[in-house]
């Protein structure tokens, strides 16, 4: 019987605008623009990640930012999970991250929080997406 091995490789994102998604992730967050092939007709394949993501290009998880094309699609921008925290952003350095997004013009919900698992803030992004900041007490 052969090992089973996957991982998620990608996790779209529905965005508003290639370009302005481009900029908030790769200035306020510091994230890799890994590539961005256009595909014709207004599409392109547009691949972030944080910095750092464990893994090579083809093993860590990435967002893939598609722009919303219809009406449905629009709607769920910012909102894809009917308002619930979205996505994990973890990190080895909470308040180091933390003051450099605020710093940055990121909008954060509330203040930081200390739970029994870890040190964690939501945040938004361009969108209203929400985000956790966290860092776990066993890093």
């Amino acid at each position: 019987m052969t090992n089973v091995q996957q991982h998620i490789g990608s996790i779209a994102l529905v965005v508003k605008d290639y370009d302005d998604a481009i900029e908030f992730y790769t200035q306020k967050l510091n994230f890799e623009l890994v590539e961005d092939t256009d595909l014709g007709e207004g599409k392109r394949w547009v691949l972030i990640s944080p910095p750092n993501s464990n893994g090579t290009n083809s093993s860590r998880t990435n967002l893939l930012l598609a722009k919303a094309t219809t009406p449905e699609q629009i709607s769920a921008i910012g909102n894809q999970t009917g308002g619930r925290v979205f996505l994990f952003l973890h990190t080895n350095d909470f308040w180091r991250d933390y003051n450099l997004m605020l710093f940055k013009g990121v909008t954060f919900n509330e203040e930081p929080r200390v739970e029994p698992y870890g040190t964690v803030a939501v945040f938004e992004d361009l969108y209203g997406t929400k985000w956790d900041l966290l860092q776990l007490n066993n890093q």
